[in-house]
This record gives C-alpha cells, sequence and structure tokens, in this order.
C-alpha cells in the first residue's frame, strides 16, 4: 500500500541512500558519498520554509521530494529542490504520486506556483514535462566554478 507522510529527520538515512542509487548512476554519474549527500539533504529540512514528502510502499521508503516554500510578490512560490526515487522502482508512477501530492499541498497552503530546476538533456526534463510542466525560455540557469 502507497503512503505519503511528511519528511522526518527519521527518513534522512534512507533518502540519502536511495537519493545516492538515483544519481551515481547513469545518465547522471555523480559521486555522492553518504557523509556528503546526508549533510545535504538535511540543509533542505533544517530551513524553516520546508516542506517535503515521502512516498512508502509496503513499508519501504521507494522515493522522496525536498522543496521550501518562497515568498514572491504575486504571491507564495513552492520551489522542488529535489526529487528522486529509487532507481530499480521507477516507471510504476511513484514520482508522479510524488508530484501530485505536491500540486494538492499546494491547493491547500493558497500556494499559486510550483517551481524547480532541472536539466533537459536528462530523463528528469520528459518526466516533468509529462506531468504538465512547461520551461520558460526567458529564464537562464548560471554557473560559475571558483578557481582557488
Amino acid at each position: 500500500m502507497v503512503t505519503i507522510k511528511p519528511i522526518t529527520n527519521e527518513d534522512i538515512e534512507a533518502c540519502s541512500v536511495i537519493f545516492m542509487e538515483a544519481y551515481n548512476r547513469y545518465p547522471w554519474n555523480y559521486r555522492w558519498v553518504h557523509d556528503k549527500a546526508v549533510k545535504y539533504l538535511k540543509e533542505y529540512t533544517d530551513r524553516t520554509n520546508f516542506a517535503g514528502f515521502v512516498l512508502y510502499d509496503d513499508n519501504a521508503i521507494m522515493g522522496a521530494v525536498f522543496c521550501h516554500t518562497k515568498t514572491w510578490w504575486t504571491g507564495n512560490q513552492f520551489y522542488i529542490d529535489e526529487l528522486f526515487v529509487n532507481p530499480e522502482k521507477q516507471g510504476k508512477g511513484y514520482g508522479k504520486q510524488l508530484i501530485s501530492h505536491c500540486e494538492e499541498y499546494c491547493k491547500q497552503q493558497g500556494v499559486e506556483t510550483i517551481t524547480l530546476m532541472t536539466n533537459n538533456l536528462m530523463p528528469a526534463y520528459e518526466f516533468y514535462v509529462a506531468n504538465d510542466y512547461m520551461k520558460v525560455g526567458h529564464y537562464a540557469f548560471m554557473f560559475k566554478q571558483v578557481e582557488e
């Protein structure tokens, strides 16, 4: 049975394992290690405006979404920082259920928009498009490597 509940500190360990399994493989090929993954996810949960959810199926965590609310001049925004599903369980609708839960949460909280950032060359992009998210062409993600 699938259940979705708010993320607690007790979920961070299991979430970090799934996070590493999802991102340390193709197509991302990141190199997350346990301590950094835990710290990274805790940085989200430690925010006062954190909102996140974990999806269980038969008492096992299958995925999670880490988010936060932001004040914007047009009203409150819900920003999806991370969404990941156990790679062995992807394609079963868990990600869609997490997104739908976020949308229902926003309706209940009076939040007008959901925003996120993803790489348009990765499979996640098609996932978000399939769930009615649109690319906003006039925004640019900017990056600069700081050299020592």
